[in-house]
């Protein structure tokens, strides 16, 4: 082994300790026992499982007799049947502390060819992958990069071209303390918490679907504005029994996920609210069913049990959903940088643009391409991987409260 360079002798010398092979008990114990007797001290360690297959690395001070060591540390590889890498070199494990960003990838599936372009394009901003982690393999495949040594908002520049390019969803975010921090989370309601426009539903029980129908689409893509839609279409409403919005309610449908999603954040503090340019006969009731904060929509006038085709107040528009957001942020004592807004229509584009992080779930290209990140997986619990959470911690979190979830089969 060539000797190391003269220049760098205020720099530690170390040993990097590689070991692969099968998973069992003791083998972590039985290689720190080996480095106990040679009185080295511990740089860096980090330890995976992939199929029953280990790989642990450990970075050490290497010791004046360290090919003493290196030797012991071979028998004890050779004694567990293992293969096992030493590596003399100089200099401790620093990652660099500038730009360091999260960066997950969620796809379904998850292809390799996905992940070489996105490797590629880190790679080509001059930053380094430092840790790669899987935060969940079912329903979708998602992968946490820790990334340094490049901004975060030109990572994501480049990284939301690949995205669209691979058909996968990929989130940038800047690696510091809010992502661990109690937050408040405020979501659209149609089309995003629940599937479908509620809308539409009370509108084909006046036989105004189809054309309800026609005017939501063109105003979720921004075409015409939203306060003229929505009087536009809650005329037709006119005479529907109020009875019909209690039917609506029982056929609600909630985005895959949505429960799992609100139950685990809440157990780590988080709060949530709703804002939706529908109706406050529907979005009260939900908020109570799934334990959301707080809650604003437009709430329709009702005369002799019948719609009258009116709206009471303001409007619950474009402008009024970041308003709401702000007030909220306020009520809960967290500045707006702690936010995460999840919307998918145009409607939603300055509620998006109010949070820290604004999410595009399953939405019109106009917000995704405004949004900080987007989620077109049909799973609105996906977003929890974007905040650290694996699948793992959330299926132990609800196995100790007696939520079981069904195990898919291995493909």
């Amino acid at each position: 082994m060539d000797p190391l360079p003269e220049h760098d002798a205020d720099l530690p010398r170390t040993l990097l300790i590689t070991l692969t092979g099968k998973d069992r008990p003791g083998v972590t114990s039985a290689v720190f026992s080996r480095l106990a007797t040679a009185g080295v001290e511990v740089l860096d360690i980090e330890q995976i499982v992939l199929r029953r297959r280990l790989v642990l690395g450990v970075l050490v001070t290497a010791p004046r007799d360290w090919k003493k060591l290196r030797a012991a540390i071979e028998l004890t590889a050779e004694q567990l049947d293992m293969s096992v890498d030493v590596d003399r070199g100089i200099g401790d494990n620093k990652v660099r502390s500038e730009g360091r960003s999260h960066v997950t990838v969620i796809g379904s599936p998850l292809r390799a060819s996905a992940m070489a372009a996105i490797a590629g394009r880190i790679a080509d901003s001059g930053a380094n992958i430092d840790r790669i982690e899987r935060m969940a393999r079912y329903p979708v495949t998602a992968i946490d990069l820790h990334v340094s040594g490049t901004d975060p908002e030109r990572l994501r520049a480049l990284l939301a071209i690949e995205a669209a390019g691979q058909g996968v969803d990929i989130a940038v975010q800047p690696a510091n303390l809010m992502r661990r921090g109690m937050r408040l989370i405020v979501m659209d309601v149609d089309s995003t918490l629940v599937q479908g426009e509620v809308i539409e539903m009370l509108a084909a029980h006046a036989g105004h679907e189809a054309e309800v129908a026609r005017v939501t689409e063109s105003a979720m893509r921004g075409e015409i504005d939203f306060e003229t839609s929505l009087r536009e279409r809650v005329r037709l409403l006119e005479g529907v029994e109020a009875g019909v919005l209690d039917e609506v309610y029982d056929a609600i449908e909630l985005a895959p996920g949505a429960r799992t999603m609100v139950r685990t954040l809440r157990r780590l503090g988080y709060r949530f609210a709703i804002v939706s340019g529908g109706f406050s006969q529907i979005t009260d009731r939900l908020a109570a069913d799934l334990g959301i904060h707080y809650s604003r929509a437009n709430e329709l006038e009702i005369l002799d049990g019948r719609l009258t085709g009116r709206i009471l107040g303001a409007v619950v528009d474009r402008a009024g959903k970041a308003t709401a957001l702000r007030e909220f942020a306020d009520e809960v004592g967290v500045p707006v940088e702690a936010v995460i807004a999840i919307g998918d229509g145009a409607n939603d584009l300055d509620m998006l643009a109010a949070a820290g992080l604004g999410i595009a779930y399953n939405a019109k290209p106009v917000v995704q391409d405004a949004a900080d990140a987007s989620v077109n997986v049909p799973y609105l619990d996906a977003i929890v991987y974007l905040l650290g959470i694996s699948r793992e911690e959330v299926e132990s979190a609800d196995a100790e409260a007696g939520i079981v979830t069904p195990e898919p089969p291995l493909p």
